[in-house]
Order: structure tokens, then C-alpha cells, then sequence
């Protein structure tokens, strides 16, 4: 459960949640939104990567 200070989130928020999302962007864009979100993090990581190993390009 996440606290953000008004009381916790349960499933039935996060249901909510989604379902305001699927509403907004639409189920056929979801996954393209996904994917999207899952490359800026693999991205994220590798750079994070580099600047400990002392690599610079």
C-alpha cells in the first residue's frame, strides 16, 4: 500500500485510477504509452550506468 499523506491506496483506488487512464488515452494507446515508458527507463538506467563507470561519449 502506498501513503500519500490523505490515507493509503488500496485496490479499489488503483482500480479507479486505471480506469481514468483507459478513458483518457484509450486502450489501443496504452500499450504504445507503455512501451514508451519502459524505453525512458531502460535509457535512464543505462546512462546512470555509464556516469558511475566513469564513461563519457
Amino acid at each position: 500500500m502506498i501513503a500519500l499523506g490523505l490515507g493509503p491506496i488500496g485496490i479499489p483506488e488503483l482500480i479507479i485510477i486505471l480506469f481514468i487512464i483507459v478513458l483518457i488515452f484509450g486502450a489501443t494507446r496504452l500499450p504504445e504509452i507503455g512501451r514508451g515508458i519502459g524505453k525512458g527507463i531502460r535509457n535512464f538506467k543505462e546512462a546512470t550506468k555509464e556516469g558511475a563507470s566513469g564513461k563519457d561519449e
